[in-house]
């Protein structure tokens, strides 16, 4: 089967065609007329609640898939399921009850966002279930997972964060810092230990001063650190979305939705990690105070919005899944247009729109 447009590939665009057996890439090609279309790789988020009206904060494993049909349908079809702060025994029946969807390939793993965050930048994380690090619990829902657990944001200034982060690096976890207060002092620590993803940066850290850089500095110049970023112009100003993926360059910059279960439904009150939430006008934010919940977006969606803040196509699509590939550990596997990685594809309108998603040589 041959797939035929603007081919995005890791080194530039050509006018050729992505050929495809089985469930797997062979062959990309130049020489056919050029087209209006785009072909990228399947988009891969490494930050997503939900989406379509479901969740994947709850732990039901019904709701998980909906909602990783509802972001597939969208050209993301690789992603984490990503938790937020609870309590341990919803993390651990969330982490068995998502365990066979990864098996499955459903979800690419579980992404526990806290508990081990700050109070002071907890931003929509419920703050009655932040705690200090525990090398017990993580051990145990690692185990439990069997290798379904692939990420853990920690914020790196609480008692016990060092320790824990060098924990999950010895497993293969992937240890990521944010919804923290830490000085740039302490935030090398955490890079130094380990940690090699900086969550959403900007949102949810301390805000960078020039004399005291914090973590936004100590994350966006660190050469072995991924950085998260949210392009939706909600949680980051479309220059300084430019301005983040320039000082890092696309290797280090992923771009990720951080949506949850609002995404692509009307308007109106939902729920997250416990705590009501007011959607309106795209914007996501806690009843109580107005803090920014998550978002409504789709990946679709924010590689329209990083092209339009100024990124050049090659590298936002690289932002939006070859970088984030890497830094989850599936770089071998999907991410990019090359033979022998998985056939995952989707074809966009010249407008970036999305026309068709291909996951494993199958159209959705």
């Amino acid at each position: 089967m041959r797939v035929e447009g603007r081919v995005v590939t890791p080194t530039g665009v050509v006018d050729g065609y992505v050929e495809v057996a089985g469930d797997t890439i062979v062959t990309v090609g130049t020489g056919t007329p050029a087209s209006g279309r785009w072909v990228v790789p399947g988009f891969v988020d490494m930050h997503t609640h939900g989406g379509g009206g479901h969740t994947f904060t709850t732990g039901d494993a019904a709701d998980a898939r909906e909602a990783a049909a509802f972001h597939l349908r969208h050209g993301t079809t690789t992603l984490l399921a990503s938790l937020v702060s609870s309590p341990y025994e919803l993390m651990r029946d969330a982490t068995a009850a998502f365990a066979p969807l990864v098996a499955e390939g459903v979800l690419a793993g579980i992404h526990y966002e806290g508990p081990y965050l700050s109070q002071l930048r907890c931003g929509a994380q419920n703050p009655a279930y932040l705690r200090d690090p525990s090398v017990e619990e993580l051990e145990a829902l690692v185990e439990l997972g069997g290798g379904a657990v692939r990420m853990v944001t920690i914020a790196p200034e609480r008692p016990g964060a060092l320790e824990a982060v060098k924990l999950l690096v010895s497993h293969g976890v992937v240890a990521a810092l944010g919804h923290t207060d830490a000085t740039y002092e302490q935030t090398l620590a955490g890079i130094e230990a380990g940690a090699t993803v900086g969550t959403h940066v900007f949102n949810g850290m301390r805000p960078p001063h020039h004399r005291e850089p914090g973590p936004v500095f100590a994350l966006l110049g660190a050469d072995s650190v991924v950085c998260e970023l949210i392009p939706d112009g909600i949680h980051l100003h479309d220059g300084t979305l430019a301005f983040a993926a320039q000082v890092t360059g696309p290797d280090r910059a992923a771009l990720i939705t951080d949506a949850m279960a609002a995404a692509g439904m009307p308007d109106g009150e939902y729920e997250l990690g416990g705590q009501a939430v007011v959607v309106a006008d795209r914007a996501a934010r806690l009843a109580r105070d107005g803090a920014i919940a998550g978002s409504t977006l789709t990946m679709d969606a924010g590689l329209r919005q990083a092209v339009h803040a100024g990124v050049a196509m090659v590298d936002a699509v690289r932002m939006a899944a070859t970088t984030p590939a890497r830094a989850i550990g599936l770089a071998g596997e999907v991410g990019a247009l090359a033979p022998g990685l998985h056939a995952n594809l989707v074809v966009l309108t010249e407008d970036l729109r999305v026309e068709s998603v291909m996951r494993a040589g199958s159209w959705l």
